[in-house]
């Protein structure tokens, strides 16, 4: 289906399963996180758009509407085995994700029947690996980069130094759960923030809740 034949009813349709849809995105962050996609690909700028951190599929939904509005394809890089406070013992653990065979976490099926359900199959493509080392094998420039994987200090890091070197100029950064008071959340997300910032690569263009979007304007990380 081409961009033109994309009507607001699709789009309401993958909206609505999205916000119903297994995860921790606040309805106002998801819409935002929509929006956001949606005027990247009306921008001209060309390039994948990719998220790092699917979980279950949540996010990928609604980029996955804007993407299929715009006729683009979004690659989703998670290793589906959950952050480090996905695990036991942790705040956002959900036991019934384990898998009872290996003992471990394993997103990878629940992700996937998401994005059947909302009929992206098409549009978002599965990218199962540790993300810095797609990182270091990637090399198409992207349009669009959400950052939305482990929280812990070495892998948000690990995630922006891996990624963010791929963004062209004029393209989007979205970082999620960006906490600047520590009471609210974990620092990794915020500090990542920060070095967007202290760059001078980037401009802030849009914040709802935790979201935090910010256009390339320069080369350098």
């Amino acid at each position: 289906m081409s961009p033109s034949q994309m009507g607001p009813e699709r789009v309401a349709e993958v909206l609505d399963h999205a916000r119903s849809a297994r995860g921790f995105m606040p309805p106002d962050e998801g819409r935002a996180l929509y929006e956001n996609a949606a005027a990247v690909g009306s921008s001209g700028l060309n390039g994948p758009w990719l998220e790092v951190g699917s979980y279950c599929g949540k996010s990928a939904c609604y980029l996955g509407a804007a993407a299929e509005q715009a006729g683009r394809l979004i690659f989703a890089v998670d290793h589906h085995r959950g952050s480090e406070e996905n695990q036991m013992g942790w705040d956002h653990h959900e036991p019934d994700l384990v898998d009872p065979t290996v003992g471990r976490m394993d997103t990878l099926p629940l992700f996937r029947r998401t994005i059947y359900d909302a009929g992206l199959e098409g549009t978002v493509v599965a990218v199962v690996g540790d993300s810095p080392s797609v990182a270091a094998v990637w090399s198409t420039p992207l349009a669009l980069l959400f950052i939305d994987g482990g929280h812990g200090t070495e892998p948000a890091h690990r995630d922006y130094e891996g990624w963010v070197p791929h963004l062209a100029v004029g393209g989007t950064l979205m970082i999620h759960d960006v906490f600047p008071d520590p009471v609210d959340g974990g620092r990794p997300p915020y500090e990542i923030w920060c070095r967007a910032i202290d760059s001078g690569a980037f401009i802030e263009v849009d914040v709802v809740g935790s979201l935090r979007v910010l256009r390339r304007t320069g080369p350098g990380s």
